[in-house]
Order: structure tokens, then sequence, then C-alpha cells
């Protein structure tokens, strides 16, 4: 077969471009990663300064643009992590240990944020949450967790049973959630601007993952 010319390539529908990838040599690894504690804490002790590095400094029309009525800001999202690390993940996990499945979770509030982030500036959010983050990560460690902890359950006001692995596994996984949520929102502010490009950019057409 001939080869494609570089004006032929340019004229492939975008339909078309996927077929690039097709045959290429890749490791399976699509099986699950079985929990891993420390790994666990090596992922949560990266987000503060992955937000840093992001967003300090950036103008505020990136900052605290959102995606339309009813959606999240950068500064709304990063206040929303600055709350469940006062108010869920370690409050949460000494429940389990405290009183297992007796005494249930305490609601966690998705909007506290709105209140609790009112006058501050996103430099004093991103403070605050490496602060937070690194206090409960030093407190997570002094628990000095064995396996059979990890097994042992609480009780979620709507989920029901949970363990205690699967708690710790949630914060890591809602970290990258908001990460996830975090790169859309900013790509959304130039979904005019990039004109025809925006059928190669999934993040443009990705509507869902902002639950916390």
């Amino acid at each position: 077969m001939g080869k494609i010319s570089p004006s032929k390539s340019r004229r492939l529908s975008p339909s078309r471009h996927p077929c690039i990838y097709v045959g290429m040599t890749t490791v399976d690894t699509a099986s699950p990663t079985k929990f891993n504690l420390a790994d666990t804490i090596t992922l949560l002790s990266r987000t503060p300064a992955t937000l840093d590095a992001l967003f300090r400094g950036l103008p505020n029309t990136w900052a605290h643009s959102n995606e339309g009525k009813d959606t999240w800001s950068a500064f709304d999202i990063v206040g929303h992590l600055v709350v469940g690390e006062r108010t869920d993940w370690m409050p949460r996990a000494r429940i389990i240990l405290d009183n297992g499945e007796a005494r249930a979770f305490d609601p966690f509030d998705r909007f506290a944020q709105a209140r609790e982030s009112k006058d501050k500036s996103l430099e004093q959010l991103l403070d605050e949450f490496s602060r937070l983050r690194k206090e409960n990560l030093t407190a997570l460690q002094a628990l000095n967790l064995q396996p059979q902890d990890l097994s042992r359950r609480g009780r979620h006001p709507a989920l029901g049973t949970v363990t205690l692995s699967q708690l710790l596994a949630t914060w890591a996984v809602h970290d990258l959630t908001h990460l996830h949520q975090l790169s859309r929102v900013m790509a959304h502010q130039y979904r005019d601007a990039v004109g025809p490009w925006s059928v190669y950019l999934g993040v443009l057409q990705c509507t869902g993952h902002s639950a916390s």
C-alpha cells in the first residue's frame, strides 16, 4: 500500500483518526488495582502541590469561571476539597475505628464551601488545603493501621455498610474526580476559542464526573 500524502492525511475525517492507534502494542493493565495504603497515601500527598502548581497566581478569569448555572468554578472545587479535609475523611475513619457500625457518619455538606470560602482568596484556600492534608496524612500514618483494620466497618448515612479501606480508597478517587472536573471546567472557558478542534478534544465533550 502506498504512503498517504500529507495533503490527504490532513483531509481525514475526525472519525478516521482513531484508526491511527489501531495495532499499537500496549500492556493490558485494565484489571482493578488492589487497595494499598502506602500507595494511597503517596497519591493523596501529591494533590496539594498539583493544585498549587495549576492555580496559584492564575488570573481570576480561570479561577472563578464555571460551566454555567449551578456549576462550580475552580475556586468552588478547591473550597469543597478543604471542607472535605476538615469534616469527611479522617473524622469518618475515626468513627469507624471508635464506633464501628454503631454510629453512622455525620452527613457531608457538599455545598458548605459556598459559605466557608466566603471572603477568602484562592491562594488562602490552597494554603489551607495543603496544611489540612498534611495534618490528616500525618494523623492517618500515626494510626499504624494493620491489614485487619482495613476491613473494619462503618455506616454511611446513605450507602449503608462500608469498610475503612473503601473510605480511604474513595478519598483518593475523590481527589482524582475533582482534578478531572477542574480540567473540564477550565477547558470549558475555551470551548469556542478552539474552533473546529473541539471535535478532537474529549474534555469538551465530557458532561459528568463532578459529584463529590
